[in-house]
């Protein structure tokens, strides 16, 4: 379901598991993260405990995002 990527850093790492420009410190969450989303075949698969899913609001309402609470907590 990933259909293109913002960050270079986040890119770099979903594609060859860099952590160069990412901070280390949230490769494992982030990793998690990038696979389900990967995975997900509706946006609602990306429901879960702890992700603040919620729909964007605004010139991007129709899409969706996730915020892991711990990543730059």
């Amino acid at each position: 379901m990933i259909q293109s990527f913002r960050h270079k850093g986040v890119q770099l790492f979903f594609e060859t598991g860099s952590k160069a420009g990412i901070q280390p410190k949230h490769a494992a969450r982030l990793n998690v993260q990038l696979t389900a989303l990967h995975l997900a075949q509706t946006p609602e698969e990306m429901n879960m405990a702890g992700w603040n899913w919620h729909p964007l609001r605004g010139e991007l309402e129709g899409l969706w995002a996730v915020k892991s609470m711990g990543i730059g907590d």
